[in-house]
């Protein structure tokens, strides 16, 4: 099982159908909340304003965030199926999390710090000058807890937490709901009798009922909840 793919049971797993409907596209004219991160459904007054006053601060540097988008991408990384964890916003996601559950603020910094102490240790650089090689060997390092060596330990903490929220985000977004062909709920829809059946029973629709309940152009189509 390839990394996307690990991803996408880890998430399909802990996630309700709730959290995923509630990060999918709005409907053409509605107000979104959150820089492109978060919609308006669901959302009191309050809680709108508090996206938006949250919104109007910011967390992490410059820097960090540059660190946060190659690591974001080397978790998720686009594909010919879909998009990378920076194309679906990934980064904004993370940023506005912390702000709006501060208890992640004190791991990613100094998680982000660890990562840069470390690869200023083993190459001279900060993680984000690094070759894509490279970085990709630190982080090897630090995705596998079962094998990673003790001393890797705050590096194996922080790369767990930034999966998670790298996943969470992902796959709470527009793009990560195109991956995961999910479809929302799709009702049958009830085109009436059958011809051969109200043929056998001598019956027939009058054409009032034809009007009103039974429209041809909603005979086959799938209604979702953006219908």
């Amino acid at each position: 099982m390839d990394r996307r793919e690990s991803l996408k049971a880890l998430v399909i797993g802990s996630l309700s159908s709730g959290v995923i409907l509630s990060a999918c596209q709005s409907k053409p004219g509605e107000k979104a909340v959150g820089a492109g991160v978060l919609k308006v459904y669901g959302r009191t007054p309050d809680e709108i304003m508090r996206d938006e006053e949250l919104n109007k601060e910011k967390f992490f540097t410059d820097a960090e965030m540059k660190t946060i988008a190659v690591l974001a991408d080397i978790i998720i990384p686009k594909d010919e199926r879909s998009g990378s964890a920076s194309d679906a916003k990934v980064p904004e996601f993370i940023e506005f999390i912390v702000k709006d559950m501060p208890r992640y603020q004190v791991p990613m910094r100094g998680g982000l710090r660890w990562l840069d102490v470390h690869c200023l240790k083993t190459y001279n650089k900060t993680f984000t000058e690094l070759t894509s090689k490279e970085q990709l060997a630190v982080a090897d390092q630090i995705a596998y807890p079962g094998t990673a060596a003790p001393e890797m330990s705050q590096g194996v903490s922080f790369f767990s937490t930034m999966r998670n929220l790298t996943a969470t985000g992902f796959f709470t977004s527009e793009v990560g709901i195109k991956d995961l062909d999910y479809l929302g709920n799709k009702p049958n829809v009830w085109d009436g009798v059958p011809d051969d059946v109200l043929k056998k029973y001598n019956l027939s629709y009058d054409e009032r009922t034809l009007a009103i309940s039974i429209k041809p152009d909603d005979r086959g189509k799938v209604m979702t909840w953006e219908d």
